[in-house]
C-alpha cells in the first residue's frame, strides 16, 4: 500500500523562491504542493483549510505578520499542520521565536536539496527538523545559559544596534526606560562587557543578532 501524499503549502514572499522550493519538492516521491502563499496572513488563512500537512514557512515578510507570528497562530489550532521554518536568517533573535511559536523544523535557505526533503518527511512525522548549525546554537544555549540572552533582552539589544536610544526603545516595546536599562545591565553581565557597543558587536560575534 503506498504512503499517503504529504501536502505542503510553501509560503514566502519572494516567486522566485517559491518557484525554487516548488522545483525542488515536485522532484520528490512523496509530495504534493497544494498551495503557495506570498504573505504570512495567507499562509494563515490557507494552512486554516485543513488540507495541508507541512508549511514551509519564510520569516521576514516585509510588511505585516512574520512568519514566527504566522506559525503560533496556524500551530495554534486544533490538527494544525507542522511548520517547517525555511530562512536565510540563523540567529538567536531568528530561532528562538520561532521555536518558541511551535515550529516543528528550522532549516537555512543554502541546504542542500536532499536535506530539504528529508526535513520536510522529518517535520511530517511530528519529530524536529534542525538545520546542523540551528541545532548547535540551541544546544550551545543550554550549555552556556550565562550567555544565553532571553527573549525580551533580545529585542532590547536588536533596536539598540539600529541606533535607538533607551527611551526609543521603551517606546517601540511599549517599557519604561528604566526597565530597558535594566535589560541592557543583565545583557552587559551576561556578554562580559560595559557599553551599549560592545554588547551589540559581543553579540552579532555570538550571533545572538544579525550582522
Amino acid at each position: 500500500m503506498a504512503e499517503p501524499l504529504i501536502r505542503l503549502l510553501l509560503a514566502d514572499d519572494h516567486p522566485v523562491v517559491r518557484a525554487g522550493l516548488r522545483a525542488v519538492l515536485e522532484t520528490e516521491p512523496g509530495f504534493i504542493i497544494v498551495a503557495e502563499a506570498a504573505t504570512a496572513e495567507g499562509a494563515v488563512t490557507r494552512a486554516a483549510e485543513g488540507d495541508i500537512d507541512v508549511v514551509l514557512m519564510d520569516l521576514q515578510f516585509g510588511k505585516g505578520m512574520n512568519g514566527a507570528e504566522a506559525t503560533a497562530v496556524i500551530t495554534s489550532r486544533p490538527g494544525a499542520p507542522r511548520v517547517l521554518i525555511v530562512t536565510t536568517y540563523g540567529t538567536d533573535a531568528d530561532v528562538v521565536p520561532a521555536i518558541e511559536a511551535g515550529a516543528t523544523g528550522y532549516l537555512l535557505k543554502d541546504a542542500p536539496p536532499e536535506d530539504l526533503a528529508a526535513a520536510v518527511r522529518t517535520a511530517a512525522a511530528g519529530r524536529s527538523a534542525l538545520a546542523p548549525a540551528v541545532a548547535d546554537r540551541l544546544m550551545n544555549r543550554l550549555r552556556t545559559p550565562r550567555a544565553a540572552l532571553t527573549r525580551r533582552e533580545v529585542e532590547v539589544l536588536v533596536l539598540v544596534a539600529e541606533g535607538l536610544s533607551n527611551q526609543a526603545v521603551g517606546r517601540r516595546l511599549h517599557l519604561t526606560e528604566g526597565t530597558v536599562k535594566s535589560h541592557l545591565a543583565h545583557v552587559y553581565a551576561k556578554l562580559g562587557v560595559d557599553s551599549r557597543t560592545a554588547a551589540v558587536v559581543a553579540a552579532t560575534d555570538l550571533g545572538l543578532i544579525r550582522r
